[in-house]
């Protein structure tokens, strides 16, 4: 992995005119004060008492919006460099929304982009930036979606919209949006890829990202296919083949000679999306539904339907439809947060010097061991536990059961009464990689939870069963051989160990309220 980072970093130096914006070019404007929006209107009413010796200056500024925050002797130049959005004076309202149909409306710039719409709701909301919050653009009369790239602009993206349509803008967590970058062999199977036809033989898969965002070679994704014909309800297993021109089918069994391959679509003026419900709906063979969708199209009968056997399938088509229509600017957008975080990092000096005390005895004293330190930080977590669920049981709850229950409910994690099938597309939602997981009621056994969990692309449920030991209830995911006294203590035991599941819980599906 550290090989191809390498290569992937010395083709994004060479690329053409290409580069990561450093954290004072961030975007298209700073997100860091949650107060710019609101000022934005200060701008407008400033700029009509600009005197007539400001209006023969030669330099062509925009005037301080902020005379509370900047003083009056200063340059107009400093206001523009500190608050880039100020640059355009034109803004526009947009309305997003949440998974629990909440939404809320801002006022934003008009050359916003979609990585600055989330920094902006990551900060009115208070969430955690691991940057993983996305915009999505929905199309329920289409019943298609996608991940709107974090360098696009939202208000591109709108313009594109019907007046009659329904069409919506979603923040959500997308984990598995530059998860490629890290993985490849999990997203490109290795009997699907091959390189240009003068190599005569399959890509190596450590330069196989390199390889797409080299425009000077020539990948391949083949594979069968199912596509619905147009004008009918019928769909035909076709053998496709996508490469840098477009995608292609052939209309002779699995040949790949010009004169049967037939063109379908280009990616310069068009987008692919991902189909929701597309056996419901559009009576697909799978539900592994996605389609190519050009910014002309306004109707179902315009879009290119096709529909993969699986999911691993499905992924690989998107995940190399995306890289060949943005190439290296999709390696942009994923390098330029992590680049922002060495530029600031988010531990102080003081925070890294912090050591571990124990007050028990006359004198304090700095605990120097550390299995020491971490039995005393366990036995601290147990000892806060049992002192919330006091609490709680004086509240009117009569058994730590109870108290128990009202801890994990107050966890992001736990989604109360979600079906099976919500919960897998929730977790679909959330980006399919290895350790997304929730945890939730039990439909059929309503004293049990269920964690749900993806692993290698596919999503698996474990009934977590209550196990009473001497008049006190645990909790287990194998039979009693594991006990936790609540599903707090499970959670955080499966985040860093394995035990009985496949992999280790790592990023749990999230609700935000906007």
């Amino acid at each position: 992995m550290t090989d191809m980072s390498d290569a992937l970093a010395g083709l994004h130096c060479a690329s053409r005119g290409l580069k990561v914006e450093s954290e004072e070019g961030f975007g298209r404007g700073n997100l860091s004060s949650p107060a710019i929006i609101p000022l934005l209107a200060a701008r407008d009413r400033t700029a009509g008492k600009r005197s007539n010796e400001e209006e023969e200056d030669s330099f062509s500024v925009t005037p301080n919006p902020f005379p509370e925050l900047l003083h009056s002797n200063l340059s107009p130049i400093v206001s523009e460099c500190l608050l880039p959005w100020t640059k355009n004076s034109s803004t526009q309202v947009i309305k997003v929304y949440n998974e629990d149909q909440s939404s809320r409306a801002v006022e934003v710039p008009s050359d916003i982009t979609a990585r600055d719409v989330c920094q902006l709701f990551v900060l009115k909301n208070h969430c955690i930036d691991d940057h993983s919050w996305t915009l999505f653009e929905h199309l329920s009369h289409l019943g298609i979606e996608r991940t709107i790239e974090d360098h696009e602009l939202v208000m591109d993206v709108i313009s594109g919209w019907g007046m009659d349509s329904d069409s919506r803008l979603y923040f959500r967590k997308n984990y598995a949006k530059y998860e490629f970058f890290r993985k490849p062999l999990d997203f490109f199977p290795g009997h699907m890829v091959s390189i240009s036809s003068e190599t005569n033989g399959l890509v190596d898969h450590s330069q196989l990202i390199e390889t797409f965002l080299n425009s000077s070679t020539c990948p391949e994704i083949h594979g069968h296919l199912h596509a619905k014909e147009q004008g009918r309800k019928s769909w035909k297993r076709f053998y496709f083949v996508l490469r840098r021109s477009g995608l292609y089918f052939s209309n002779k069994g699995t040949s790949k000679e010009p004169r049967h391959l037939q063109f379908i679509a280009d990616f310069s003026d068009s987008d692919v999306y991902t189909v929701l419900s597309a056996k419901k709906v559009h009576g697909a063979p799978t539900d592994f539904g996605f389609c190519v969708k050009s910014s002309k199209a306004s109707c179902v009968r315009e879009l290119r339907l096709l529909c993969a056997d699986d999911e691993p399938t499905r992924t690989c088509w998107i995940t190399a439809m995306r890289l060949l229509k943005y190439g290296m600017q999709l390696y942009q957008n994923f390098l330029q947060p992590h680049q922002k975080q060495k530029a600031s990092p988010m531990r102080s000096i003081s925070e890294n010097s912090l050591v571990a005390m124990d007050f028990s005895g006359q004198k304090s004293r700095v605990i120097e061991n550390p299995s020491e330190a971490l039995s005393v930080a366990v036995e601290e977590g147990l000892s806060w536990r049992k002192k919330s669920c006091h609490r709680l049981s004086g509240h009117g709850s009569p058994s730590s059961s109870v108290s128990s229950l009202a801890l994990h409910m107050s966890q992001p994690w736990f989604h109360s009464k979600l079906s099976r099938d919500e919960a897998q597309r929730l977790i679909t939602q959330h980006g399919l990689i290895d350790g997304v997981f929730l945890l939730r009621d039990s439909q059929s056994n309503p004293k049990t939870f269920v964690l749900s969990l993806c692993h290698q692309l596919k999503i698996k449920h474990f009934q977590i069963l209550p196990v009473d030991e001497d008049g006190e209830l645990f909790y287990s995911l194998d039979d009693g051989h594991t006990k936790f006294s609540d599903l707090i203590q499970l959670v955080e035991f499966y985040q860093l160990n394995r035990g009985v599941l496949p992999c280790k819980l790592k990023h749990h599906c999230a609700r935000v309220t906007l």
